[in-house]
């Protein structure tokens, strides 16, 4: 079977996947409102009550009073990661043993099922879903991060005004860049509200990106097993064994 048949059953799997009880990554958005954070959101809540009065709404009645200021600090929350290098996060490193990592093996490491929210900067709508990301060590330096920094840069570079092509890229390129793998693969699936709620509406569309790196990208049976993986960790889940 080949990839692109390969990648169509990741769409089956992630049917229920991308709503299946997948990890979700906490990333502070429960900040004090210190004096930068309320300055921004008073610059911008004046600006969005102008938009409610251009929609023909009335920001004085009672259940838009506080709109505005709930509408820019939302806005601030989802586009937090802009302030933040997720990169940083993949500082943190171990260096395995040799017994742990022997030469020529060629054995990756996976975090799958990291879900996700970030927003289309086309539409400022949001699209959810999720990312699996696997790197095979450098055999070299035998170098790996901790399995929570693989989640934090998703969500980090989600966390910002995106489309999912350029994200699916940046995820795979900032690991590449700090841990010089062998190789990295990441397949993102995910559901753009841009598309259910205007234009199209397409109610059930989901869309797939890859990113790869590589032993990945030079040994095309490396995806393979990859994608192998990812079928045996939803066989696993329907017959309970990760529920």
């Amino acid at each position: 079977m080949g990839n692109s048949d390969e990648l169509r059953d990741i769409q089956e799997m992630n049917d229920s996947g991308v709503d299946s009880t997948p990890e979700i990554v906490s990333v502070s958005t429960k900040h004090p409102k210190d004096d930068a954070l309320q300055a921004r959101i008073e610059q911008l809540a004046p600006i969005l009550r102008d938009v409610l009065k251009t929609l023909g709404e009335d920001p004085t009645r009672a259940g838009l009073q506080k709109t505005p200021e709930r509408w820019a600090e939302a806005l601030l929350t989802y586009t937090e990661g802009s302030a933040i290098d997720p990169e940083e996060h993949l500082n943190v490193i171990f260096k395995l043993e040799d017994d742990d990592y022997p030469v020529g093996s060629e054995d990756m490491i996976m975090v799958d099922n990291i879900a996700f929210t970030s927003t289309c900067e086309h539409h400022i709508a949001p699209f959810r879903g999720v990312a699996h990301v696997a790197y095979i060590p450098n055999p070299t330096s035998k170098i790996v991060t901790g399995l929570s920094k693989i989640s934090r840069v998703v969500t980090l570079f989600s966390r910002r005004l995106q489309v999912q092509e350029r994200m699916t890229q940046q995820i795979a390129r900032a690991i590449d860049k700090h841990l010089k793998p062998m190789g990295v693969i990441v397949v993102v699936q995910a559901v753009h509200f841009c598309m259910i709620q205007r234009g199209v509406e397409q109610q059930s569309s989901s869309t797939i990106t890859t990113a790869r790196r590589g032993i990945f990208v030079s040994k095309p049976q490396m995806e393979t097993r990859f994608l192998d993986y990812l079928r045996t960790r939803k066989e696993s889940n329907d017959n309970g064994v990760l529920a």
